[in-house]
C-alpha cells in the first residue's frame, strides 16, 4: 500500500552500485549513555515540580500524590538523527493547575537554577514556542511546557490522538506539535532505517553548505526531515545512496510554493486553523511551504525568504549536478549493430520504425516491447520529470500567481538524445516509457525522426515535433534538402535471422 497523497514514482530497488554508495554515506555513531541519564533526571525533576504545585494549589493529598507530568522527546532526537553535542528537544505535559508563566517559568525554573548540575538557564517566554534553554550534566536541553485539560497527567499518555488538544491555547498547540510531527513522519515513511540516513546526509549536506538554519530564513532540522520524508514515499524501495541523488533531483526540480505534503490536510471537529492559502491571505504569502503532517496542519518554513529560497534553489541544483557527475556511467553503442538479448518475445508484432538514410554512423537504442510488465525498474528521466509535475498538480498549486525567483523546469529531453540505455555492470535496465519500444536515431543525421511504436500503426510527428538542432558540421544549405522517410518492417528480417523460433 502506498503512503503520501499520490502514488511512488518508482518502485525499484536497490542495486549492487546503491548498496556499496550507501555503506560509504555515514560512519556508524554510538548512542551517548549520558543522554539516556538526563532525560531520566529530567522527568523526575519535573514529577517532582508538579506534585510541589499541586500542593500550592490547595489539592488535597491523594491529588498531590497523583499528580504526575511527562517528558517527551521530539525533533532529531525523537528522530534517532541526533549527533554529537546536539541539544536535545523535550517536551513536559502538565495537568490545568500547572500554569506556564507562573510555574513552569517561575517555579520550575527556580528548581533548575538551585541545582548544581544544571548551567546557562536561558528561558524565552515570549517566544512564538515559549522555551527554557538549558544545560542538564553538560547535555544542552530544549524545554517547551504543554497545558493539557486534565487534572491528572496519566503515565502512558497517546499525545497522538487529537483529544488532547481540546480545550489548549496556542502555546501548548505549538508546543504538542512538534511530538506530534515527529511522531507523524515516523509512521509515514516507508522505511525508517533508509529515512534517517538519508536525513543525516541531507543535514550535514545543509550545514556545510550554509542552508541549515531555521532563524536565518533558511531551512531547520523539521523542514529537512519533511522534504526527506517525501523523498522517501515516492522511493519507498531505494537506498539512501538513490535517495539523496533523488532528493536533489525533486526540489531542483520542484516549482514553489507548490506545498510539500506527507499527507492530505485535514479539517476536523477542532476547528483548529489549518494552513490554507485559498482561505487565509497570510498563507498565500509563503514562499516555499512544507506542511506538517499532523492535526493541524501548518507550514513549518514560513519564514523563508525570496532571497533565501533562490540561495536554496541554486544549492539544490548544484547538488543535481554533481550528483548526476556521480551516477554510474551509461554504455552507449554507436555505429554498431545491436542484438536484442534473446528472441523476440511476440512474432505476430511488427517492430515499426522511422527513419532517414544518408547518415553517416547510426546510434541504436533498444527499449523493451513488453516494458508494461517492468513496473519495477527504474523510470527514464522523461518519465520521472512527468511523474514530479503530476505531483505538483494540488489544489494549492495556483496560490501564487508566479513564483518568485525562479525559471520554469527545461526540458530534459529535446531532441531524443537523453532517452538512454540504463546499463549497469553488463545489465540492461530497460525504460518503462509504454510509448517507446524501438528508437533509432542517427547520431550526425540531417532532419528529423519519429518515435517507433508496436501496435501495427505508424504516426507521423507534427512538425514542431521534428524539429531538432542541426549539427554544426551540416551546410545551412543541407538543411532544406528533403529526405525522403523510408519506413522499415522488421518481421520477416527478424524471421529469416531465427530470432523468431
Amino acid at each position: 500500500m502506498a503512503l503520501g497523497i499520490t502514488e511512488p514514482i518508482s518502485l525499484a530497488g536497490p542495486t549492487e552500485f546503491d548498496v556499496t554508495k550507501t555503506n560509504e554515506l555515514e560512519k556508524s555513531h554510538e548512542e551517548a549513555i549520558s543522554r539516556e541519564e538526563v532525560l531520566g533526571r529530567l522527568d523526575q525533576i519535573v514529577k517532582t515540580w508538579v506534585k510541589k504545585v499541586s500542593r500550592a494549589r490547595g489539592l488535597n493529598e491523594q491529588l498531590v500524590q497523583e499528580a504526575n507530568a511527562k517528558i517527551f522527546t521530539s525533533g532529531s532526537y525523537r528522530l534517532g538523527v541526533h549527533g554529537p553535542g546536539a541539544d536535545i528537544d523535550t517536551l513536559c505535559v502538565g495537568p490545568r493547575h500547572a500554569d506556564r508563566d507562573e510555574d513552569f517559568f517561575g517555579e520550575l525554573k527556580r528548581m533548575l537554577i538551585e541545582m548544581p548540575d544544571v548551567t546557562e538557564m536561558h528561558p524565552v517566554p515570549d517566544a512564538y514556542v515559549p522555551v527554557m534553554k538549558f544545560k542538564l550534566n553538560g547535555v544542552s536541553i530544549d524545554l517547551l511546557y504543554a497545558r493539557l485539560s486534565l487534572l491528572v497527567i496519566p503515565e502512558d499518555l497517546d499525545i497522538s490522538q487529537d483529544s488532547i488538544l481540546q480545550n489548549a491555547d496556542d502555546e501548548t498547540v505549538r508546543s504538542l506539535n512538534g511530538c506530534r510531527v515527529t511522531d507523524q513522519i515516523l509512521r509515514l515513511v516507508p522505511n525508517i532505517q533508509s529515512f534517517r540516513t538519508t536525513l543525516r546526509c541531507m543535514r550535514f549536506w545543509a550545514t556545510r553548505r550554509g542552508v541549515y538554519s531555521n532563524v536565518a530564513g533558511f531551512l531547520g532540522g523539521i523542514n529537512w526531515a519533511l522534504l526527506v520524508a517525501r523523498i522517501c514515499q515516492l522511493y519507498p524501495n531505494a537506498l539512501p545512496n538513490m535517495l539523496v541523488s533523488r532528493f536533489f533531483r525533486l526540489y531542483t526540480h520542484w516549482r514553489w510554493p507548490n506545498p510539500v505534503m506527507l499527507c492530505a490536510i485535514e479539517e476536523r471537529s477542532l476547528g483548529l486553523q489549518i494552513w490554507d492559502p485559498r482561505k487565509y491571505f497570510r498563507d498565500r504569502s509563503h514562499l516555499m511551504p512544507i506542511i506538517t503532517p499532523a492535526y493541524p496542519s501548518m507550514n513549518s518554513s514560513y519564514n523563508v525568504s525570496a532571497s533565501t529560497l533562490k540561495i536554496m534553489t541554486e544549492e539544490f541544483k548544484r547538488g543535481h549536478d554533481i550528483c548526476e557527475l556521480t551516477a554510474p556511467k551509461l554504455v552507449k553503442i554507436e555505429n554498431k549493430a545491436i542484438s536484442v538479448g534473446g528472441p523476440l518475445t511476440d512474432p505476430s508484432k511488427d517492430v515499426n520504425v522511422i527513419g532517414e538514410v544518408g547518415t553517416s554512423g547510426i546510434k541504436t537504442e533498444v527499449l523493451d516491447q513488453h516494458n508494461e510488465d517492468m513496473s519495477g525498474s527504474l523510470t527514464s528521466k522523461e518519465a520521472e520529470k512527468l511523474a514530479i509535475e503530476k505531483l505538483m498538480s494540488s489544489p494549492y498549486e495556483s496560490h501564487h500567481g508566479s513564483p518568485p525567483e525562479l525559471e520554469e523546469l527545461e526540458e530534459l529531453d529535446n531532441n531524443n538524445s537523453n532517452i538512454q540505455d540504463k546499463l549497469f555492470k553488463g545489465n540492461m535496465e530497460f525504460s518503462t516509457n509504454k510509448e517507446l519500444a524501438h528508437s533509432v536515431t542517427a547520431s550526425n543525421a540531417i532532419g528529423t525522426f519519429a518515435s517507433s511504436h508496436l501496435n501495427g500503426s505508424l504516426e507521423e510527428l507534427e512538425a514542431p515535433e521534428l524539429d531538432v538542432p542541426m549539427p554544426r558540421a551540416v551546410h545551412a544549405t543541407a538543411a532544406s534538402q528533403k529526405k525522403p522517410i523510408i519506413r522499415f518492417s522488421f518481421t520477416s528480417l527478424a524471421k529469416g535471422q531465427g530470432y523468431w523460433r
